[in-house]
């Protein structure tokens, strides 16, 4: 922190696991349950006949590729990341899903290697391998030294929110005060959700205001003066940019009941930014680590194309002061700078999904994209 301001790097779901976990130094078994593909490593196979060879192994480092030298350029005050991988050996897969993700707990140095202060677990991947697989995963970042928000070993854990000191000398002042939770719209079912006796995701009941009043005031007990809190959200569908006047109005509610970020995830592509009451809600940060690269179908939403998002906010107030995105894009399962014409096009999407919102975006002379409501 410096400045009086907090800056927040924050992205979309990052997948470790099929056919990432298997370029990595200890890839675990490639089995699958998938109706098409039944080895992780097919997923490596699209990936090389999309853009050319991955030596394999490649170190921890590969699959952030760029990013992590923004990361350390910017140096952000608090990472977030919304782990959507089981990191377990289990083979207990859940019944009745098109699609598994597990990592080896061997390959968890991949995730450290961005250096998280936080992950969101909250989604519809977290037990693709049964409770065994949540305790893995839960018990793999505890050990790695990265909290987790959003799932745990009963439902007073999944709910309780991570606080993460921000900026030099630690302390209470200028913490993360950091909250996740699922939506059933996201693919989560309802026999994930935690129970008093029961390990799950925090899986809310409905979009109620009534359930995001219970979120914020959750929140409030454990904010305090100089706290920037976010509320993590996994919500939505996979494909398309319209925002659901659902999601929409629970972002506000939340906002409205002291929440002073609201991080939106599922969708495999960026989705519109608002500015509400000063506030920064991102309703679909999109992908940014997975193995799709190479798989057909939804072309036209360049998914290929990986956001990095960087938020400065007061942290007296919780007032955004600036957003920043720089644009990535996936080759060889690893994250490069964009083409200043892939950039273009990220620009022109965002400023037309961004127009029920009022916000746009301007480029700069090195590429990043700054919204313009931020002022």
């Amino acid at each position: 922190m410096s400045g009086g301001v907090v800056t927040l790097f924050l992205c979309g779901d990052v997948m470790t696991g099929r056919g990432v976990d298997q370029i990595l130094p200890h890839p675990g078994d490639p089995r699958l349950w998938e109706w098409s593909v039944r080895d992780a490593r097919t997923y490596v196979e699209l990936a090389e006949q999309a853009n050319g060879r991955i030596a394999r192994p490649v170190d921890f480092r590969w699959p952030w590729g760029d990013a992590l030298d923004l990361l350390d350029a910017v140096a952000p005050d608090a990472r977030v990341i919304n782990l959507e991988t089981s990191i377990t050996r289990e083979d207990d897969a859940a019944a009745g899903k098109a699609v598994h993700y597990r990592m080896s707990p061997d390959n968890v140095a991949c995730l450290t290697a961005a250096r998280p202060d936080v992950c969101a677990l909250a989604n519809n991947h977290v037990l693709d391998f049964g409770r065994q697989g949540l305790t893995d995963t839960l018990d793999a970042l505890a050990a790695a030294g990265v909290p987790a928000a959003g799932a745990g070993r009963d439902l007073s854990e999944a709910q309780r929110p991570v606080t993460v000191p921000c900026g030099e000398g630690g302390g209470d002042a200028g913490r993360l005060a950091f909250v996740a939770f699922g939506a059933r719209s996201s693919g989560i079912p309802d026999s994930w959700a935690a129970a008093p006796e029961r390990s799950g995701v925090n899986l809310l009941p409905d979009l109620s205001d009534d359930t995001a009043d219970e979120v914020a005031h959750r929140v409030g007990r454990y904010k305090a003066a100089g706290d920037v809190a976010v509320a993590s959200v996994h919500w939505g569908g996979n494909w398309g940019y319209d925002v659901p006047e659902a999601h929409v109005r629970f972002a506000h509610r939340l906002i409205d009941g002291g929440v002073d970020l609201v991080h939106g995830h599922s969708s495999h592509h960026p989705r519109p930014v608002e500015v509400y009451r000063d506030r920064l809600i991102l309703y679909g940060c999109g992908d940014l680590i997975d193995d799709y690269e190479g798989i057909t179908g939804y072309e036209e939403f360049r998914d290929d194309l990986r956001l990095l998002y960087f938020v400065s906010v007061r942290p007296d107030t919780g007032a955004l002061v600036e957003l920043w995105t720089v644009v990535m894009r996936a080759r060889r399962m690893r994250l490069c700078r964009a083409s200043s014409e892939d950039t273009g096009h990220v620009h022109r999407v965002l400023d037309q999904i961004g127009r029920r919102f009022g916000t746009g975006f301007a480029v700069d002379d090195t590429g990043a994209l700054w919204l313009r409501a931020a002022g």
